[in-house]
């Protein structure tokens, strides 16, 4: 077989002849690749389109190719071969111009919602409601616990404020109290522990109220240690022994219990309607009484020369801050 020799590619010189030039050859008859597929070739693309027809598409590329279509031909305008436009045409409709007589009517037809699920019309509004329900519960325990924690740390402020006002009004009391007697002092005039309880200044007759239960409570604690008779209160028959012999035998003609029996008034009802105001009232009250009587400012820890209480910001500790 005789074998066709291939023609060497010609090529001419962009300068003269004489010059070699490489850099500005150009090769006019670059050998091409063939006009025809070889049987390899076809027989491999073959195989190709025959694996991609044979290929099942994934549901997520069918939705999106079915997505796709949608949109191409929604955004295709009706071409004039249509039959709708054709009926469209006849009542004066022309490309372009809006639907309906008014200028600013649509022009483009309504979106399309495609329904994916396979829940029944208004099962997505019930959803919504639902939806929306729960979240305004959520919303108003949310703003029912807020409301809960503000009012309990309220609760525990305000506690804490009345504490620090019983302790200011135990002070104020005894200060009141220390400051009378001192006068009282001055004045040879009879003590507070010698008074009776209606005759102490509201003000601080709770305290002197205390000091007279705790002494009874030590004298019937007392009485009850040392007493035969606090075991035994039952009183002998008067008939049969006379009172030296009770008395050497442990039996008084009285139970203990009665030997500070009128001591203690129990009702009092000016302490009772004092005792019975805010703790804050009570304080107010006594801090006037001090700065009045004495010129003495509990929260400056000072007794002023004049009435005026001259350098002294206020009556309440809130002034002193």
């Amino acid at each position: 077989m005789r074998r066709r020799s291939r023609p060497y590619p010609s090529f001419k010189m962009s300068q003269s002849d004489e010059e070699d030039d490489y850099m500005n050859m150009v090769f006019e008859d670059a050998p091409k690749g063939p006009k025809h597929e070889t049987s390899l070739q076809r027989a491999a693309r073959k195989r190709k389109e025959a694996e991609a027809r044979s290929r099942q598409k994934t549901k997520a590329e069918k939705e999106a190719d079915a997505e796709a279509a949608r949109e191409e031909a929604l955004a295709t305008a009706l071409p004039e071969t249509n039959k709708g436009f054709k009926m469209m045409a006849k009542f004066g409709f022309k490309q372009g111009d809006t639907l309906g007589k008014s200028a600013d009517a649509r022009k483009v037809p309504i979106a399309v919602d495609v329904k994916a699920d396979k829940g029944g019309i208004g099962l997505e509004s019930e959803k919504k409601r639902k939806f929306r329900e729960q979240w305004e519960e959520a919303e108003r325990l949310a703003k029912r616990s807020k409301e809960e924690e503000g009012d309990y740390l309220e609760m525990r402020r305000q506690e804490q404020k009345d504490k620090k006002a019983e302790r200011d009004l135990d002070n104020a009391q005894r200060t009141a109290e220390r400051l009378t007697d001192k006068e009282n002092e001055e004045k040879s005039t009879q003590q507070a522990g010698e008074k009776p309880l209606k005759d102490i200044n509201v003000l601080w007759r709770s305290r002197a109220r205390r000091r007279v239960e705790i002494q009874q409570d030590k004298q019937q604690r007392r009485e009850l240690n040392n007493t035969l008779a606090s075991r035994l209160p039952t009183l002998a028959d008067e008939g049969d022994v006379d009172n030296d012999t009770k008395v050497a035998m442990g039996q008084e003609l009285q139970p203990f219990y009665t030997t500070l029996e009128g001591d203690l008034e129990a009702d009092d009802p000016e302490l009772a309607e004092f005792e019975a105001l805010p703790v804050a009232e009570r304080l107010q009250k006594v801090l006037l009484y001090l700065r009045e009587k004495f010129q003495y400012c509990l929260y400056c820890g000072y007794q002023y020369p004049d009435k005026e209480l001259e350098g002294c910001p206020g009556v309440m500790e809130e002034d002193h801050e």
